[in-house]
Parts: structure tokens; sequence; C-alpha cells
């Protein structure tokens, strides 16, 4: 408890500092917290700098679990505004590296045997130090090929579940106390940070996803995902082909070789619909420091990438829904987006059809005066996102990876060709891939494949339907009771203001510093 408390004194003197108590200021907030914030020390320092670059310089001071959980809300335009995401966006997780005798250790302990009777070559120096993980290269002793071995950080995963224990303790407390903090699900978004943290640290999860994406990406030459070595795995560390390419953002060297960066930049938005609507199984975290260009042959050039720990994929729901989304801005058909968003329940179901087309309509118009090479889709997107924040947006972690892997892909097209035009690829693609999926012909191999399925559930239904009618009998009275109380609690609900997820842990924190205090 007193090491609790010394970490949230920390983190309270970080953020303070930062002077994020002027983003509460048009929030209600208890008499003494006021006064305590008016004449607190911490007044000294500057506000000047905009509220989303103070917040990453504070989230990088605290350290790697909270820079990653800045990484996570800036994929998230349903929790934060767009300019904060901005400056999440550019957080770096960059650390110093740990010991040559640290790493050495961990890796023997996972072979279970002398590092020099698997390695040779291993050079201590490594090629990459981050939050997570540090990178090595060596050679195989049994075939002599070049490896890259990814080592887990010394000790991170007791530091990170230390840190997102005090999160959720935060987000519960916050739940209880703050109608607006349960509405913004803050335990569920710090479980939904859990999860890809905790994925991030087991390589055998990356192992099994880089064997997925050499599976899906067999015989085609858009993307070559190196080799595994399975043997050699565990949960701290990780055993791949070393890779050979050109980092996808020296275009100087590209463009030296002769390197076709139209075909590139084209090719790119291929591998992204191949991966998210024909595999559903999408590299969720392709910026340009994990992918590389194989350019010995300049006029056929494919895509590298490395680091498979963060993957994403969607149900058949999402992926239709997400499908008819682009298809319908494209056609600038922002009627239909609204209606997409309403049906899916991504936003409140009661809104009105009407305000939210007005919404999204002038939201995006501006961006369509523009020449359509100057068009970003991705950031399309992300403005469709935000200007529907204030009708309760609610979308999924996969729908928020497949936004941020969308505006990667389209971000490093238009580095490597500016006139790239993801429209004209992806609008066929995706009106086949709508009715190819849904054809009549489709359907029924679909329903003959779940056949016995379908018949299991029917034999069940006599029992499940005597079931329900019961329950629905007891909801008719009960809703009847209760539909007016009901009205007011949801009308009072969407007229309070839309707290923003973080600060309003912030918020929490001052109150918790007091108590423990």
């Amino acid at each position: 408890m007193f090491k609790d408390a010394l970490r949230l004194t920390k983190i309270l003197h970080t953020l303070l500092k930062a002077r994020i108590d002027k983003e509460l200021d048009e929030f209600d907030k208890p008499k003494l917290i006021s006064f305590l914030l008016l004449i607190s020390p911490w007044q000294i320092y500057s506000a000047r700098e905009p509220s989303g670059e103070r917040l990453r310089v504070a989230l990088e001071e605290l350290g790697p679990i909270f820079i990653k959980f800045g990484q996570l809300l800036s994929t998230r335009p349903d929790v934060v505004p767009n300019e904060i995401a901005k400056s999440l966006k550019s957080l770096q997780d960059n650390l110093p590296h740990f010991s040559e005798k640290d790493a050495i250790a961990i890796i023997e302990k996972e072979l279970g045997t002398n590092i020099n009777s698997v390695f040779q070559d291993f050079n201590p120096s490594p090629l990459a130090a981050a939050s997570i993980a540090q990178v090595y290269s060596a050679k195989l002793k049994e075939d002599h090929k070049d490896v890259v071995i990814k080592v887990v950080r010394p000790g991170i995963k007791n530091t990170i579940l230390s840190d997102i224990s005090l999160m959720r303790r935060i987000a519960n407390f916050a739940e209880k106390k703050f109608e607006d903090a349960k509405r913004l699900q803050l335990s569920r978004l710090v479980s939904e940070y859990e999860a890809v943290i905790l994925s991030e640290l087991d390589m055998r999860l990356e192992a099994s996803n880089i064997k997925q994406t050499r599976r899906n990406f067999e015989g085609n030459e858009l993307l070559y995902v190196p080799d595994v070595y399975l043997d050699y795995c565990s949960e701290s560390l990780l055993v791949m082909e070393m890779i050979e390419g050109i980092p996808v953002d020296r275009l100087d060297t590209l463009n030296d070789l002769g390197v076709d960066l139209k075909l590139v930049a084209e090719r790119g938005v291929e591998i992204f619909l191949k991966q998210v609507f024909i595999d559903n199984f999408f590299h969720a975290d392709m910026h340009p420091g994990n992918i590389f260009i194989d350019a010995k042959n300049p006029i056929d050039p494919a895509y590298v990438a490395v680091d498979y720990a963060i993957v994403g994929s969607l149900s058949e729901e999402e992926q239709y829904q997400i499908g008819r989304m682009l298809v319908a801005v494209i056609g600038r058909d922002f009627r239909e987006v609204a209606n997409i968003l309403i049906e899916s329940k991504w936003v409140n179901p009661e809104t009105r059809l009407n305000d939210l087309e007005n919404t999204i309509r002038a939201a995006c118009e501006p961006i369509f005066d523009q020449p359509m090479e100057k068009i970003n889709f991705g950031e399309m997107l992300l403005f469709i996102f935000e200007s529907a924040r204030r009708f309760d947006l609610r979308m999924q972690p996969s729908l928020m990876l497949l936004q941020k892997t969308l505006v990667n892909i389209e971000g490093l097209g238009k580095q490597l060709y500016p006139a790239l035009d993801f429209w004209s690829i992806a609008n066929p693609f995706l009106k086949n891939w709508i009715s190819e999926r849904y054809n009549p012909k489709k359907l029924a191999e679909w329903a003959k494949k779940n056949s016995l399925s379908w018949l299991e559930k029917a034999r069940k239904f006599p029992e499940i339907a005597d079931t329900a009618l019961e329950q629905v009998s007891k909801l008719e009275d009960y809703q009847s009771a209760n539909e007016e109380r009901h009205k007011q609690l949801m009308s009072k609900i969407y007229q309070q203001s839309r707290f923003n997820n973080f600060l309003l842990i912030v918020f929490i924190i001052l109150i918790l510093f007091l108590i423990i205090t």
C-alpha cells in the first residue's frame, strides 16, 4: 500500500507539473479541490503549451507503462479529443538498453542451455531498445542462418502489473462515484490496455502471429514475412529470421535504386485491404520502423514487415459494416454512414439519423473540396469518429486498431508517392468484396456449412422459446412500471457534459491523494 501511495504521489506530481489541472477548469469540482489547486505550488509551471503536448511530456516522464497507455488513447477518438490524440501519437518508447549480462542470462534461462550451444557471433550491442523488449543479432549454430533475438526486459512484467492494478483501482473508484466515469467504461478501457500490453509481453503470441501472417501470404509476392524458429521461442524470447530491406522512409535510397514508388505505395494499400477483408488478420503496428522494402528488383518491389506483437481482427458484423462505411464515404453518402453508426450501435441507438448525418456532412464536406490525391482517407474516418463523439460514440478496440492501421498505411503511401489515390484502389475492391461475399451462392454455401449447428439450435428451440416467453412477460411488467423513470434517467445522462477519460482519471487521482494524506 505504501509503495502504491508513493507511485500515486509521483503520478500526481508529474501531471500537475504538466498543468493538467488547467483542463479541469470547465468541470464542477468540490470547493476544497478547487482551493487546493488554486494555491498549489504547481501554479509556477507554465501552461502555455497545448494541452496535448503537455500531456505527452508527462506520460513520457512517467515511463513505459504510461507511454503505452497514451499510445492506446491516441487511437480512441471516442474517448479523447482529436487535438490530444494527435499529440499522443508522437509518444516515443525508446529507453536505454539493459546490460549484456542481463540479456545473456535471460536468453540462457529461456533456452535452458549455454548461449554458445545455440548461437554464434552473438552481438552484445542491441539493434533496438524499446519499452517492452530489446533486440540482438546472431547466427544459428545449427545452420549458420542470420537471426534476430528479441528479449523481454527483466522485471518489466511486475512493473506493468503493479501500474495496471493501480489504474484499475482508480477506475473502479471513479465508476462508483461518477456517472460519467461509468458511462465511459473506464474499467473496460484499463482491461483493454491490459490485454494489449500483456500480449506484447508474451513472445509466444508474437511468434504465432508471425506464423499466421506468413501462411496468409504464402505464394503472395506483396509482403515477405520472416520465418520464426519456434523451437527457441518462449514467453520471454523470440528468435526469427534476420531480414534484408530498406527502411520505407529512406526515400533518397529508394529513388537512387530506381524503385517504382508509385507501385510501392499502391501495394501498401493492397496489403491493407487483403489483411483486413480477405485474411481478417492484420498487422496493427505498421509504422515506418517496422516496414522495409525489398528492392532487389526495383520494378517489382515488395514489402517486408517485422514486429507482429499487435495484430487485429474483426467480427463478421464489424467487417461488413466497416466495408459498407468505406464504400459510403467514398460515395459521399453521409446518410448511409450515419445509418451504419446507429445500426451498429457505435453511437447511442436513439440518435436522430438526420442530426448525425448533418454533423458528419459538416465535418467531411470541406475535406472533399480538395483534389482526390490530397485527401487522407484514414484521417477522414478520424474526423467522422470525432464528430460522432457527442452522440456517445463507443467503438470496439478492434475498430480503433483498424483505424490506426489505415492512417499508418495511407501515411506511408503518401510519403512514398504524394499523389496516391487510395479511393481508386479501395472502391472497386470493396464493392467486389461485398458483392462476392454476400451473393446468394456464397450465402447458400455458408448455410450448408453451418447446417448442423442450425439443426442443433432448432432442436433446443422449444425449450428456449418457453424460457424467453416467460422472461418477456416479466420484462413487460417491469418495463411498464419503470418506463418513465428510465426516460428521465437517459435524458439526464445524455445532457451531462462528456468528460475526457484521461482527465477524469487525473481528477480521481487528486481525490485519492487527499484521502491518503
